[in-house]
């Protein structure tokens, strides 16, 4: 089993910036995509980003820009940066971890934090 602990979260400005960390415990041999999904209120969870075990990075096309995802394949750790930070992008954020070389769709995601709550307000 995996287990997925997110941090970094909390209140910021617009315009402001924020990074989330995600670190593994557990069998993290056998994990290899990595990623972020966030819910904001009321609507659906939505992929953010996600990378592979090799560093190919995939971004949401409407935050692509503005937020980069990174990791550190040997201690299974993933960071987003986010940047330029908008009102919208308030939401609970979610570390994903998958065994497929590519994340699969949500449903199938066998690894999941916590989540950590994104607040963007003045």
């Amino acid at each position: 089993q995996v287990q997925l602990v997110e941090s970094g979260g909390g209140l910021v400005q617009p315009g402001g910036s924020l990074t989330l960390s995600c670190a593994a415990s557990g069998s993290i041999f056998s994990i290899n995509a990595m990623g972020w999904y966030r819910q904001a209120p009321g609507q659906q969870r939505e992929l953010v980003a996600a990378v592979t075990g090799s560093g190919i990075a995939n971004y949401v096309s409407s935050l692509k820009g503005r937020f980069t995802i990174s990791r550190d394949n040997a201690k299974k750790s993933v960071w987003l940066q986010m940047n330029s930070l908008k009102p919208e992008d308030t939401a609970v954020y979610y570390c994903v971890a998958d065994t497929n070389v590519w994340l699969r769709p949500e449903r199938n995601i066998p690894y999941w934090g916590q989540g950590t709550q994104v607040t963007v307000s003045s």
